[in-house]
């Protein structure tokens, strides 16, 4: 698949969603995802309850690295859609690719919630699982590094962090990068004002891990934004990366089957988080 032709698939599938209930709206949302997914037999889940909050697991079936730690994700989706079934493909991706089992949270989601709620369901679970890493794509990288940044103010120690398209900082017309495909600059900012007022101030200069990987599309406009932060967070004796997908949108990672250069940037990305997972393993072990 070409990414023209997954923008349309997508683009088609989104518009289709104009003037639906909420409900309907986050089933259809739901579908448009799981169409781009290729399910692995592989992989093995249970759907379940963390501290109150709806989870599903998933694992190797033969259960190589379930007892290495899990990870906890946070999905995608403008905080009001979204679910583990939508990102399905997604952490399916990573459990295959980190070799660990993978928490995926279905967070209460906005209007019925606010971010502040959604923020508490992803402690909740981060601190039931103590993971060994944590990875958020795009509204749910937000949710990562808030939870990251209210977990340091408490003392406790963050593990290695996996950014998919982030929303880093305060977005502003001005910091955004060019309108793209499938996301732009006016969709960032209404989305940002649905949590704004919402959002837990912190010193957004800070890395918020030791080990931070980000992973970014080229035809999106919170990459500006992203690379910027990462820039800062490099003189902060941290471990952190920037990989940028090659012509490819937000979105894309649901076309991670079908999409070369997402495939490519995937596997990079991976493979640093892992190696930080390790090295991170290796140093609280020494202390």
């Amino acid at each position: 698949m070409e990414i023209e032709e997954f923008i349309n698939c997508y683009q088609k599938g989104l518009n289709q969603l104009d003037g639906m209930t909420v409900a309907d709206s986050r089933l259809g949302y739901e579908r448009l995802c799981e169409s781009f997914q290729v399910r692995s037999s592989a992989i093995a889940c249970d759907v379940t309850e963390i501290t109150g909050v709806p989870v599903t697991r998933l694992w190797a079936r033969d259960g190589v690295g379930r007892g290495d730690g899990v990870v906890v994700y946070a999905h995608g989706g403008g905080w009001s859609l979204g679910s583990s079934r939508s990102h399905r493909g997604v952490a399916e991706a990573l459990v295959l690719a980190l070799g660990r089992e993978v928490v995926s949270v279905d967070y209460r989601l906005l209007p019925e919630a606010n971010y502040r709620e959604a923020l508490a369901d992803v402690l909740g679970v981060w601190r039931t699982c103590d993971p060994v890493a944590a990875v958020g794509d795009s509204a749910g990288g937000r949710l990562v590094m808030d939870a990251a940044a209210t977990l340091t103010r408490e003392g406790v120690g963050v593990p290695p962090l996996g950014l998919i398209y982030p929303v880093v900082g305060t977005p502003h017309m001005t910091t955004l990068g060019p309108d793209a495909p499938l996301l732009t600059r006016d969709d960032v900012m209404a989305l940002w004002r649905s949590v704004a007022a919402d959002i837990p101030c912190h010193d957004v200069s800070l890395p918020p891990s030791r080990y931070v990987h980000v992973l970014a599309a080229e035809h999106d406009p919170l990459t500006a934004m992203t690379a910027d932060a990462v820039e800062r967070w490099s003189g902060a004796s941290v471990h952190v990366s920037l990989d940028i997908a090659e012509g490819m949108v937000h979105s894309a990672l649901h076309g991670l089957p079908r999409l070369r250069p997402m495939q490519a940037a995937w596997r990079t990305f991976c493979s640093r988080l892992n190696a930080s997972i390790e090295a991170a393993a290796s140093h609280d072990g020494s202390e």
